[in-house]
């Protein structure tokens, strides 16, 4: 192009106007220059710079820091604060420096809660209708937050702050949580500048799959040497903010804190679990009547809230394995057992809390304590996942799988630490849900839904120790911090109209009296066939379980509780006043449909997580992978669940003490490994971490030489809940090297986390036969292949020999 060409391009051609006045006299000036006030001439001294449109906005004059701290599944009446037997120092600091919240409301289930407060949408707007697992092909259900939904931190960051995010995510769909996934729906593409934590639903608190940024790390330390996550995302939010502020000491910042506690896994040094030896020995029922008294005392709840009953909805309804077993009907290795697990709960809360007040203490040393406003919440009511009898590995829910008392007493002693994946029994999360029905998953009562929500802001709050008891949800933060800093949520971004926010602000309550009127109208729930709403002081529910598969939900029974004056849900008024309730029905529909809530499932979690998704790949029979990459989450790699498979690993031996992970999915809490050891080849499939563990080993040690290592599963039935029965053969080459009978689990080998691994084994092993990371020596591994296709292992093994000549 000719250089008189190139500047008329730019509208400045020898002969033409200048461009500051080309500019002008556009009519629709686009981009970057469309707020430029200064002057373009050919020559930069003849020209005047104006920086304006290129300098980053500046937050609003005194804009706070923010801290969220969001715990997951704990209920209103765990915590010290409103009355709950778990000290919680640094929550108990704040709450007497700040305002503690009554009914503050959530989504009654993690991602869901959790995309609430990033966005101020509903929900099922977000596409969250529960978690990212079980997400399904509907505009509610999607997984993915959308483009109409912008994120406070992005608000934030594009109006001056620094934005952080720690620990737990949930957030991003499922076949995404991968080195090769759609970054766009990781905190770094949903506004945060910094990232460290685990982006799936849980994670194990010894050996985290963690996330900095966007890429996957392994720990820095390990069990042995003193880590455990809890302190490792202290030790990061300090890093990130001190760092910060060396270079930008004036600029607010927004964290987003959360914590893995105290989601299953529960694990806690033991000193912390200690501290509570024999704290629970009365057991949950009696907690139950015990923390009521303490929560009227605090006047968290009124005076005269009543109990409601346990195991509350009809047996025709409700889901068995929700039930909660009466105390005084336990054996004493049962009573002693789930003792000992609501004693490992209770250090895993409190140890957390001791490292969320390094950060607090490091606030207060640097001075910025003052005016930073601290939002410490839960994200729903106590789960109930550990089933009736509780459980040293939480998978087995997930799995559909029993828990047994003798396998679970054999590990009492080793609760709370790396041999165990334990989630307490339904008692307990009824008894920390007090005084309300059920617990995490049912949204249409409280018992999922009201949580501790803590806001302390010293220059900003005037009231020091005060309850409030306004009604609120979790869609009401982000509007609150909006407020405070002095924003508004725009109402199109990036181009995209945006959706309404949800919620209303909860910034009036800090100057309120206690018992002021809530701001709040209406707010609507429904979560996995449960469904509620509550308007104005009423609660309209449903009797009507998750995971039960019930459906016909047109014939679900409905209660409505008077919450104004009945704060427990205790008596229902659904026969005395149904005019009331057959207008909140019909407003539960009017939400339903604007929130794009439709449809309910209630099916089984087997179901629900095990939905065939579709991914950037297609969904094949064979897949090969080789050596050196990071691990594959299960939701995008080989699936060999309830079906025959195929592992053939060409391997070539060149030192005679070769040994290692050739192959491993999962962990001691449930997976398959191939591997090495002293010189024989092993294959163990770890059934949900129940010992022993299946193991197949050849007789003779391998010699330096090339082979085809490979084991041939062939499903023959199912058993007694659905695990896949069957035959096992373990190849050297074209040799069958060992045989039997094997059972494989029916649903994943963990919610998130421990992904497959080629020549190493990520985080937990597999197998006790060897340590993590167990690399490969003494040779090199080809390549992997996992297949479920119909040929024949002797047709596979040629093709893989074929592959090794030409290597």
């Amino acid at each position: 192009m000719r250089p008189s060409a190139l500047l008329s391009v730019f509208g400045f051609a020898m002969g033409m106007m200048p461009f500051s006045m080309a500019l002008a006299q556009q009519d629709q000036p686009v981009g970057p220059y469309k707020d430029f006030k200064g002057k373009i001439e050919l020559d930069v001294r003849d020209s005047v710079a104006d920086w304006g449109p290129f300098t980053p906005k500046k937050a609003p004059e005194g804009a706070p820091n923010i801290l969220f701290v969001l715990y997951d599944d704990t209920g209103l009446a765990a915590w010290s604060p409103y009355g709950g037997r778990i000290n919680m120092p640094t929550m108990d600091r704040l709450a007497a420096n700040g305002l503690t919240y009554t009914q503050w409301h959530t989504v009654a289930l993690c991602s869901p809660t959790r995309s609430t407060l990033l966005t101020g949408r509903n929900h099922t707007l977000n596409g969250m209708a529960a978690i990212t697992e079980a997400s399904n092909g509907f505009p509610g259900w999607a997984g993915r937050i959308p483009p109409q939904a912008a994120t406070i931190a992005q608000v934030l960051q594009d109006n001056g702050y620094s934005t952080f995010w720690l620990g737990k995510n949930h957030n991003v769909p499922e076949q995404d949580v991968a080195e090769g996934g759609d970054r766009k729906t990781w905190p770094l593409g949903q506004g945060f500048e910094r990232y460290y934590g685990f982006i799936g639903g849980e994670t194990n608190q010894w050996y985290p799959d963690l996330v900095e940024d966007n890429h996957y790390i392994e720990p820095p330390a390990s069990p042995e040497q003193g880590y455990h996550l809890s302190k490792d995302l202290a030790d990061q939010a300090i890093t990130m903010i001190r760092n910060q502020k060396a270079t930008s000491p004036s600029k607010p910042w927004f964290m987003f804190y959360n914590p893995g506690a105290n989601h299953a896994p529960h694990h806690a040094p033991q000193e912390y679990i200690d501290k509570y030896k024999g704290k629970f020995d009365d057991g949950y029922d009696a907690y139950r009547a015990w923390v009521l008294a303490r929560m009227i005392e605090k006047g968290v709840v009124p005076k005269g809230t009543q109990l409601t009953p346990v195991n509350p909805i009809p047996d025709s309804q409700a889901n068995p394995a929700d039930a909660v077993r009466p105390w005084n009907t336990l054996s004493a290795d049962e009573k002693k057992l789930f003792s000992r697990l609501a004693e490992v709960f209770a250090g895993f809360s409190e140890y957390t809390d001791s490292q969320v007040g390094r950060v607090v203490s490091y606030l207060e040393q640097t001075g910025q304590l003052d005016n930073t406003i601290v939002l410490y919440a839960a994200d729903n009511g106590t789960s109930g996942e550990g089933s009736p009898n509780g459980s040293v590995n939480e998978n087995k829910f997930f799995n559909g799988y029993p828990d047994d008392i003798a396998e679970n007493m054999k590990l009492i002693d080793q609760l709370g630490g790396p041999n165990t994946y334990e989630h307490f029994p339904t008692g307990w999360a009824t008894a920390f849900s007090t005084p309300f029905r059920m617990f995490k998953r049912y949204s249409q009562y409280s018992g999922g839904t009201s949580d501790p929500l803590v806001i302390s802001w010293p220059k900003g709050i005037k009231a020091r120790g005060e309850i409030r008891n306004q009604y609120h949800h979790s869609v009401d933060i982000v509007p609150t911090i909006l407020e405070i800093v002095g924003l508004e949520m725009p109402k199109v971004y990036r181009g995209v109209e945006q959706f309404p926010l949800s919620g209303v602000s909860m910034k009036y309550t800090f100057d309120a009296k206690p018992d002021d009127q809530t701001h709040k109208k209406r707010q609507f729930y429904t979560m996995l066939g449960t469904r509620g709403i509550w308007e104005d002081g009423w609660l309209a529910a449903t009797m009507h379980a998750p995971f039960t598969g019930k459906g016909h939900f047109d014939q679900d029974q409905w209660q409505l509780f008077h919450v104004d004056v009945d704060r427990s849900e205790f008596t229902d008024l659904a026969k005395q006043y149904p005019e009331k309730l057959a207008a909140l029905k019909k407003a539960w529909d009017e939400e339903a449909r604007i929130n794009l809530a439709l449809p309910m499932d209630d099916r089984t979690a087997t179901e629900i997580l095990t939905i065939e998704r579709p991914s950037g790949e297609a969904v094949r029979d064979r897949y090969v992978y080789y050596p050196g990459s990071s691990p594959v989450p299960e939701g995008v790699a080989v699936n060999v669940r309830n079906r025959s498979y195929k592992i053939l690993a060409n391997v070539e031996i060149t030192d005679p003490d070769a040994g290692g992970v050739v192959f491993a999915h999962g962990s001691r809490f449930g997976g398959h490994a191939l591997f090495i050891k002293d010189g024989k080849v092993h294959y163990v499939y770890n059934f949900l971490g129940i010992k022993p563990e299946q193991s197949f080993v050849s007789v003779d040690a391998l010699k330096p030489g090339k082979y085809t290592l490979g084991m041939e599963f062939t499903r023959t039935g199912a058993g007694p809940h659905n695990e896949s029965l069957g035959s096992m053969k373990l190849y050297i080459n074209d040799k069958v090297a060992a045989e039997g009978p094997m059972k494989t689990q029916p649903g994943k080998f963990t919610l998130s986390g421990d992904g497959l691994c080629i020549g190493y084994d990520s985080g937990d092993a597999v197998s006790s036969e060897y340590t993590t990371p167990g690399t490969f020596h003494g040779g090199t591994i080809q390549g992997v292949g996992i297949t479920v296709e119909k040929a024949s292992y002797g047709d596979l093994e040629q093709e893989a020999q074929r592959a090794m000549m030409r290597d």
